[in-house]
């Protein structure tokens, strides 16, 4: 017999689908009692169920398992609120999540993030966070909360008032309106590339162009970064990239080298990325909302 007559004479492959499960005796039991067809298969190292909607129903059975899981993760968390509750002014526990409204706070905002199935509810303008991630949020929380009061608007102006008339107050002055200016110090022999995602001492930009104007050392230093004493600089502007323009560039495998840094300007990785493309979207749905409050004042009146 030839090989083209053995390959014919072959069984088709059974129909089902595999799934892995952990090495879990209640979790297989449990599979094994939903799927009395299972085998476990060497060959695949896997169990495989037979049957065509195999695959529909081990998806299905996985989703309920994941909800229950969920589920006890969430009464444990709330016990665990229950014996030792974060009383702040900052946070309520909500029958079905725990709540959080400050004022606005980067620090915050990156804080309550780090969190795991933390949500941003922009109709209510809060954060909620699952009774599950209890143990994440107690962990992050004396940040939140120092962060959230250094953001109070009494705090804000007890600040500005202590450096009223001071040279730091003429500082942040400006550090504000050089920021304001979007130009960027980069080598004149070795300027970044134009348009494209370019991650800076200051964030991620993307570089329009440049005149040729030397940028003063002094100024470099004093807002930007330590300028090599050799090279001669010059000024780039800049412009923010779109949330389409940082979703889709592509990272850099590995973190920048120190020459990198000191010459001013690297490919951003994916944790430099992130942030940025957070901020993106903020800045778009701040936009959308600005756009639809407009759309609404200008709207005649339905008895008009």
């Amino acid at each position: 017999m030839d090989d083209a007559t053995k390959k014919t004479s072959e069984p088709p492959p059974p129909e089902g689908a595999t799934t892995d499960l952990p090495h879990d005796r209640i979790t297989v039991a449990r599979f094994r009692e939903a799927f009395p067809r299972a085998r476990w298969s060497d060959r695949l190292n896997a169990w495989f169920v037979p049957g065509r909607t195999a695959e529909k129903r081990i998806g299905r059975w996985l989703a309920e398992q994941e909800a229950e899981a969920d589920r006890f993760a969430d009464e444990k968390g709330r016990d665990a609120f229950a014996f030792e509750p974060i009383e702040s002014r900052y946070l309520d526990a909500a029958p079905a999540n725990l709540q959080i409204r400050t004022p606005y706070s980067r620090t915050v905002v990156e804080e309550i993030r780090e969190i795991p199935h933390a949500r941003w509810d922009a109709a209510r303008r809060l954060w909620t966070v699952p009774y599950r991630s209890f143990e994440q949020l107690r962990q992050r929380w004396p940040a939140i909360e120092a962060a959230a009061e250094h953001s109070e608007p009494e705090a804000r102006r007890a600040r500005r008032e202590e450096i009223r008339g001071t040279e730091k107050e003429e500082a942040s002055k400006a550090r504000l309106k050089e920021r304001r200016r979007k130009r960027y110090p980069v080598p004149a022999d070795d300027a970044p590339p134009l348009d494209r995602a370019i991650c800076t001492h200051v964030g991620i930009v993307f570089f329009i162009g440049t005149d040729g104007e030397i940028a003063d050392p002094a100024t470099v230093s004093a807002f930007y970064f330590t300028p090599a004493e050799d090279a001669e600089y010059v000024w780039a502007s800049w412009r923010r990239g779109t949330l389409e323009e940082l979703v889709t560039t592509w990272p850099a495998p590995i973190p920048p080298q120190p020459a990198e840094r000191a010459r001013g300007w690297w490919k951003p990785t994916l944790d430099e990325l992130r942030p940025a493309r957070r901020e993106a979207k903020s800045r778009r749905r701040a936009k959308e909302r600005s756009e639809q409050a407009a759309g609404k004042s200008l709207r005649p009146d339905a008895g008009g």
